[in-house]
């Protein structure tokens, strides 16, 4: 694999999708979870879409249950919480794992590409990752990292 556009997803509604539908574009890709002390990020990163997705930028969110269980077991339950309380309407995909032998390969691709500073793999929920337009991982940004500080790197690709 040369860069995100090499892997293909399964949205929340049960669709594969391959990443290089989003070719030419900015992204975010963050592991997310329903019942985090950081899920009040959803509507950071909702916002930083909704500031910018008319020059193209997409955020992608994947639930992830591998962190003290905070992600509900049905994604039903997920997506409506996502949109009730944050809005959510950036593309959100199926629950999957992000770390450890069952992770994603889209997630041990990325880990791959930018470690983290005290670990290589996802310590966290909301761990983010910023992808340039040509589909390279330039930046990794902590669980604790705000969205809206992305917005300053997120402006070089836009």
């Amino acid at each position: 694999m040369t860069n995100v556009y090499d892997f293909d997803v399964i949205k929340a509604n049960g669709e594969e999708v391959s990443l290089s539908a989003y070719t030419g574009q900015p992204i975010v890709i963050v592991n997310t979870a329903s019942k985090c002390g950081f899920t009040s990020q959803f509507q950071e990163l909702q916002e930083l879409y909704d500031e910018y997705k008319d020059q193209g930028l997409v955020v992608l969110g994947f639930p992830c249950g591998q962190f003290s269980n905070q992600e509900f077991e049905d994604l039903n339950d997920t997506m409506e919480f996502c949109q009730i309380n944050y809005g959510v309407s950036f593309p959100m995909f199926q629950k999957i794992d992000v770390k450890g032998d069952s992770a994603h390969p889209l997630f041990k691709f990325l880990v791959s590409e930018k470690k983290g500073l005290l670990t290589e793999g996802i310590k966290w929920n909301f761990t983010k990752f910023l992808i340039d337009p040509d589909g390279d991982v330039v930046k990794r940004y902590s669980p604790q990292f705000s969205p809206k500080k992305i917005e300053e790197d997120l402006l070089r690709y836009i």
